[in-house]
Parts: C-alpha cells; structure tokens; sequence
C-alpha cells in the first residue's frame, strides 16, 4: 500500500474514532479520497505532516484536572471510611444504604427516573449530618469496582464539606455557572482515593439564588449525569428547609437522601420538608446519631 492510500486509510480511521477534523484538514482528507492521483498533488511530507498534526489533535487533552491529597489518617479518626479502614458497624451500614441508590442508578428502579446517578444528601434544617453522611456515602460507594464518584460541595450558605477534608477554598459549581464555557475537568479536583473527585462550591455572591435557579444549572446536570456512564454524582445540600438553593436543586436530582437526626429534629419539620420534595421520583430518609440499642441500630445508627 502506497503511502497516499496509507494516509486515507488513517484518516478514515482517525474520523470513524470520533476525531474532529479542522475544515483545512477534512478537506484534505475529502480530496485524497475522492480525487485519487491527483491527491499527490499534497506530496508524500504533506501528507505525512497532515496524519502527523491530527493524530497530536487528537492525543492531546482538552483540560488538566487539579490534584489534592486527603489525610487518610486523620479522616479516619474522625470516623469516615477511607480505604482500608477496619469493618465497622458503620461500614456495613453504608453497605445496605447504598445497594438501592446503585440500583436505582442501574435502571432497575421500579419507575424510570431522569438523572438517576445524581444523589442528593439534605435535611431538614442545619446540622443533621448531611455532610458526614454524604462524604461517607461517596466513600462507600467509591470502594465498589466498576463505580467512580464526584462528591459535589452544593451548600453555597454553609460550605463545610471542603475544610472537613483539609481543602482549602477554590473555584467550583459557582463559577462554572458564571461562566458556562468554562471547562469543568479544569474545575474538578483528583484525589489520592482513586475512585473519588471533589467539586467545591466555589465563591459565593448576592446572586447565588438566581445562578442556581439558571438554565446553566439544568445543563450543568445534564453533563454531569451523562459524561461518565459509572460516575455517581453525589450533591452535599444545603437544608431544606430555610435554604432557597435546596429547593432548587433537590426537583432536579434523580435520588434524594434526607437525613434526620434522632432526638432533634421534630416530626413537623421533618413534614415540613418531606412536602417539599413530594413531587421528587425517589426519596429515602436516614435516620442519624440513633443511640439505642445495637442490635435495632442496625440499620440505623449513623453517630459520630
């Protein structure tokens, strides 16, 4: 095979991978296929310069994702369930919690529902220990084999989730709403748990309300839902009560956890927010920092 023919069958190759040709190089490509001879009029170096710049195209990446390293230690102490943490009471408790949401973000649910890999952990009002339950939640959910997980900080009132795992305040969501043509790989943060990304919330402003009820968000989840068929998207929220984000968020996930503090929070506020996220396909509650006996806590205690 010449190296003309050489060069249109890599062409060819490169544009059924998904390549996105440039309009100079598709052109080149068109007329080498349909001119025959007369695409020798590129000359062998062209032709070798045209695979050449395509091939680098396509190798090379569109973002570069940031890098922290978690205290795995430290977190641990603090009782979340890193990697190779020892089994716990708590550990197999996540265990059960999590098998219906990855159901549910399987399809298997009983009806169809729109983003189901996009979890939301709320409650009724502040300090219930969402984010304690979220981030170990995503942890959970990170040990399984064939699941990545983006644990999203989502409470722009309150963010606590980041400083809990010793990051510092950096861009995320919010400026990613400003700005829709910015790249969110370049907004998302590796961790040293391979399964596990973060994505702060980023600054937060007067206009917070309005960005988060913005058609740049609904696109946002949209991307967040498909880009990755195994990535479960995990949104630490805000409350639901006294929050205006959460009651814009929470109609737009596919799974809602609420978690309840035992002892504190009262039937009617619990009520209070259920009917607020009535119209939500999925929602469990999570019955947390439940001190009774050990063996009914089996399924129910969550204290730290």
């Amino acid at each position: 095979m010449g190296t003309i023919e050489q060069a249109v069958k890599r062409l060819q190759e490169l544009k059924k991978a998904g390549v996105d040709f440039t309009p100079s190089v598709a052109r080149a490509g068109a007329g080498l296929e349909e001119s025959g001879e007369q695409g020798l009029a590129l000359g062998k170096e062209g032709v070798a310069r045209l695979v050449s710049q395509t091939s680098m195209e396509r190798a090379k990446p569109s973002a570069v994702s940031q890098s922290v390293d978690l205290d795995l230690e430290k977190l641990m102490q603090a009782g979340y369930l890193v990697p190779n943490a020892p089994r716990s009471l708590m550990l197999d408790e996540f265990r059960v919690i999590k098998r219906p949401l990855l159901a549910n973000a399987r399809g298997k649910s009983a009806a169809p529902v729109q983003r189901p890999n996009l979890i939301f952990v709320t409650s009724s009002i502040a300090s219930e220990g969402k984010t304690f339950v979220s981030t170990n939640l995503a942890l959970s959910i990170a040990s399984e084999m064939d699941k990545q997980v983006l644990l999203v900080e989502a409470d722009p009132s309150r963010p606590t989730l980041m400083s809990r795992l010793g990051i510092a305040p950096r861009a995320g969501i919010l400026e990613k709403l400003r700005d829709p043509e910015r790249d969110l790989s370049q907004l998302i943060l590796r961790t040293n748990i391979e399964k596990l990304a973060l994505l702060p919330v980023g600054t937060a402003d007067s206009q917070v309300p309005e960005l988060f009820a913005s058609t740049a968000l609904g696109e946002l989840l949209d991307e967040m839902a498909a880009r990755y068929e195994d990535r479960i998207v995990i949104f630490d929220g805000p409350p639901l009560v006294p929050s205006v984000e959460a009651r814009v968020l929470a109609p737009r996930m596919g799974q809602i956890v609420m978690v309840v503090q035992a002892g504190r929070t009262s039937p009617e506020m619990v009520n209070q927010a259920l009917g607020i996220i009535e119209a939500c396909p999925v929602v469990m509650t999570l019955l947390n920092k439940f001190a009774g006996p050990r063996l009914a806590a089996k399924y129910g205690y969550y204290g730290y």
